[in-house]
């Protein structure tokens, strides 16, 4: 279709997926070229109306939403996140090898001070400055990565969201509760159709986060994209009193802290850590799984620390389905537990399910409502061993962590969008297309997934 002859609304710019990519892809448009037309397509909801419906009550269990307010909706999948964003090229994605590593730090930083001058300022920033800590990691044979954290706290995340889309939305056209069904290239624009709704556009940014996997596949294979997929990240939630790991959390609070096992030679990593925190259940695409939540307003704490560990899954040929991997794990966890499964560190190497009575004996009081069962029916027997070896290595610099009480909560998967092929501009090869934030491959994080939603943005203004 040409230009002249759109006779659907049309803009300069469609952003698809108004997730934390699309949202500073959206802001960085409108402050460098005020002028352009520009509309958000999203499939869930505005901030206000995200409710999930399971209350621990009446509805337990997830109930299959036509579009999960956990997941989808202003804000993506990190609206209800801990809000931390880690400044840093060490982990968190692979931006710096599109943009240059000195790049890739200043443009997380731009983000910092957008959050900050949008809500943020009372959140506090860690940074990571502690040689004594690194040092006592790497004589047990753990290794402590580097990187600035800003933590915003699940509360104060949502003051920034509100906040930025109340800066965005008289200059900004947002659609939500619409879900893109094809995005086709005519002669020189974009037709993007869904159930309700047309648009014609000059320039596209796809950023449907994780949550959009599937979908991004479909488009890929519509438009012909090259994209690769290859790995997965399985593991579980542990649940310790905060006293464990105070040392570290006081002084860094994301210690992110990495293991390559004796036994396999496989990577063990720390993920998400959340001080004084809480466990919640989610849901990725109908699939029940465990992740974790902290806050800044001290009213919230919780006498806990929770945080992942994570075995990384690499894949070679001739297999290219890691997602349906760790999705078929998860679904066994599922079937077992109707949900989330809990254990007792000490029931797991004893070879037996934990129960409800050794649970409510023990000296770690469980912040989420979960199943007592056995993790060893549903994780594979290599990725549990990953993981009793990692919990034994931060045993020896966290003493108490291999306590027969800590908490263990399964499965958590960290899903990784199929590797979206694309160029130092983060343009695929329909140009004109960008692909963003996590549903690129490129970038596994709030922080990365902001700033290349501004680069991408830049970019587009660039070449006007």
């Amino acid at each position: 279709m040409e230009k002249e002859n759109c006779e659907m609304e049309k803009f300069n710019v469609a952003i698809v997926g108004a997730g934390p990519g699309g949202i500073f892809a959206a802001y960085e448009l409108h402050k460098l070229a005020p002028s352009l037309s520009v509309v958000v397509i999203e499939k869930g909801k505005p901030l206000e109306k995200r409710k999930c419906p399971i209350d621990g009550v009446k509805i337990r269990s997830c109930i299959n939403c036509p579009s999960c307010s956990i997941m989808n909706g202003f804000g993506g999948a990190g609206a209800f996140s801990d809000g931390k964003y880690n400044i840093t090229n060490e982990f968190g994605g692979d931006l710096y090898q599109y943009v240059g590593a000195k790049q890739a730090i200043e443009l997380m930083e731009y983000v910092d001070t957008i959050n900050v001058e949008n809500g943020g300022a009372a959140s506090r920033l860690f940074a990571n400055d502690r040689p004594d800590i690194a040092k006592l990691c790497l004589q047990n044979d753990l290794h402590l990565l580097k990187a600035k954290v800003r933590h915003l706290g699940t509360d104060i995340n949502y003051v920034v969201l509100e906040n930025l889309f109340n800066a965005l939305k008289d200059h900004v056209k947002f659609v939500f509760d619409t879900e893109i069904d094809t995005i086709e290239k005519g002669e020189d624009v974009f037709v993007l159709t869904g159930k309700d709704l047309s648009v014609c556009a000059d320039q596209v940014i796809v950023s449907t986060g994780r949550s959009g996997s599937k979908w991004m596949e479909k488009i890929c294979d519509s438009l012909h994209i090259p994209t690769e997929s290859s790995r997965i990240d399985i593991g579980v939630r542990v649940e310790v009193p905060y006293d464990i790991f105070s040392d570290m959390t006081d002084a860094l609070y994301e210690s992110k802290i990495v293991y390559r096992t004796r036994r396999y030679q496989d990577k063990v990593r720390t993920f998400c850590m959340n001080p004084h925190g809480v466990v919640v259940s989610e849901n990725t695409n109908g699939i029940i799984t465990v992740n974790g939540h902290s806050y800044e307003d001290p009213a919230r704490y919780t006498d806990n620390t929770n945080f992942a560990l994570l075995v990384s899954n690499h894949f070679t040929e001739p297999f290219h389905q890691s997602n349906q991997y760790g999705e078929s794990i998860a679904r066994l966890s599922n079937m077992l537990g109707g949900g989330v499964i809990v254990q007792r560190f000490g029931d797991l190497i004893r070879g037996q399910r934990s129960t409800q009575e050794r649970i409510a004996k023990g000296f770690v009081t469980p912040t989420l409502q979960a199943t007592p069962g056995d993790l060893s029916l549903v994780i594979p027997k290599r990725q549990l061993d990953d993981i009793i070896e990692m919990i034994e290595a931060l045993d020896r610099v966290c003493p108490g962590m291999a306590s027969d009480d800590t908490l263990l909560y399964g499965i958590e998967v960290k899903f990784y969008n199929m590797q979206v092929a694309v160029d130092e501009d983060l343009e695929t090869c329909v140009k004109g297309l960008y692909v963003i934030g996590d549903c690129s491959g490129v970038t596994h994080s709030l922080s990365h997934a902001s700033a290349s939603g501004v680069y991408a943005a830049r970019r587009i203004v660039e070449k006007l």
